[in-house]
């Protein structure tokens, strides 16, 4: 059985949008929980089996996924029929688990020591700079219109996520505000906003 923790307007958002677009909903409990949130509202959910609270949490036969690239990988794996991972063996693969890699390890904490105004030689010699990031990317979507190639993956659908969530970070760049432009018009991107308006509007 899976069941998904989940919360509107938190990381937990991507997850929901995969998960419609998997084809997995019906396949999946949905646990609506509270988390703390930035405006002080919410708070930690007794229900919510992750060590720290958080959401995005998946749990597939006791076994908890936790982390957004992990729990792509995770579900990608499991629906491979949607077509948006790739298999063991399959031409990009490697591309593919790189790109989630790279998400977590250096696409989110450079953007947010950007959003927090951190400048420091340590953390870019670490991390990137927010500049080399964006060449990183504007780079390898110059080369195709997707990260792993010519198809719509679960890479694709993490690192959008984040333009999405933080528009005034998106270079200038004409290949990349195309990408952007296709990840942002997917049904299930229309769908997932119009349901989280509802939900917070409640």
């Amino acid at each position: 059985m899976l069941t998904f923790y989940y919360a509107p307007q938190t990381r937990a958002t991507r997850i929901y949008q995969l998960l419609d677009e998997l084809g997995a909903l019906e396949s999946v409990a949905v646990e609506t929980v509270t988390v703390p949130r930035r405006d002080g509202t919410g708070g930690r959910d007794a229900r919510n089996p992750h060590p720290e609270g958080k959401v995005p949490t998946l749990v597939h036969d006791g076994e908890m996924i936790w982390e957004s690239p992990a729990i792509v990988l995770y579900l990608t794996d499991l629906f491979p029929e949607a077509g948006l991972g790739r298999r063991p063996g399959e031409k990009g693969r490697g591309r593919y688990l790189s790109w989630l890699a790279w998400y977590g390890d250096v696409l989110e904490p450079v953007i947010h020591f950007r959003f927090l105004e951190i400048e420091n030689p340590g953390l870019t010699n670490t991390f990137r700079s927010y500049d080399d990031a964006m060449d990183r990317l504007c780079t390898a979507l110059a080369e195709a219109p997707y990260l792993v190639g010519d198809r719509y993956t679960g890479a694709d659908l993490l690192i959008a996520s984040t333009f999405l969530w933080f528009p005034d970070f998106v270079p200038e760049d004409a290949a990349f505000n195309a990408w952007l432009e296709r990840c942002a018009d997917r049904p299930a991107v229309k769908r997932n906003l119009e349901r989280e308006q509802r939900l917070m509007g409640a």
